[in-house]
């Protein structure tokens, strides 16, 4: 078996049980749950980067009254 059938394999298994009729159709039942992983993850990294982006939206760090200053 070569390296790469044998990462797939273990991959497959890591996802979930082996579901379908026969080695093709459990591949791509494998591939649609891999695809289904990948879409987790980018959704879950956009969220994440959201919230640091917005960390400190709502505090003013300006010191009170500067803005009304006359020099």
């Amino acid at each position: 078996m070569s390296k790469r059938k044998s990462i797939w394999r273990i991959w497959a298994k890591a996802l979930g049980q082996k579901d379908g009729k026969d080695d093709r159709e459990a591949d791509i039942i494998a591939g649609i749950r891999t695809v289904i992983l990948i879409c987790y993850m980018v959704t879950n990294v956009a969220i994440v980067a959201n919230a640091v982006r917005h960390w400190n939206d709502g505090v003013n760090n300006s010191v009170p009254g500067y803005n009304n200053l006359k020099m």
